[in-house]
């Protein structure tokens, strides 16, 4: 939200195909939209669970090679938490010592990030 303080008038000009508002703020919205057509055979499944939780999360993958994937952990605030190597299918990442909340559970690989979990933290 934004606006403007003592703007008395403004004049709008419209042209052939356009208008623009003079003395006015515009939104201005730009949408990417991406997408990868040869990814269309991949069953990946990773899965965080139990969500919310207490004091652990078990992360769960299947149909790729875990051994080149990584977890980290991030805070509302973008910080990092944790961060560790998939050592198999099922990982485990503690979090009885964190105060109640949400949290971020990036999955990644080392070209990018494959998936994001909202994780959410209670007593």
């Amino acid at each position: 939200m934004s606006y403007s303080i003592g703007q008395v008038e403004y004049r709008t000009n419209s042209g052939s195909n356009a208008s623009i508002a003079e003395g006015v703020q515009q939104p201005y919205e730009i949408s990417v939209i991406t997408g990868i057509n040869k990814a269309r055979g991949i069953k990946l499944s990773v899965k965080a669970y139990p969500n919310p939780t207490i004091d652990n999360i078990v992360l769960e993958i299947n149909n790729i090679d875990f051994a080149s994937l990584d977890v980290q952990l991030y805070d509302m605030n973008g910080k990092l938490l944790q961060s560790q190597t998939v050592k198999s299918k099922r990982t485990q990442i503690p979090m009885e010592n964190l105060v109640s909340g949400i949290y971020f559970l990036k999955v990644r690989q080392k070209h990018g990030e494959i998936k994001t979990f909202k994780i959410v933290k209670t007593h």
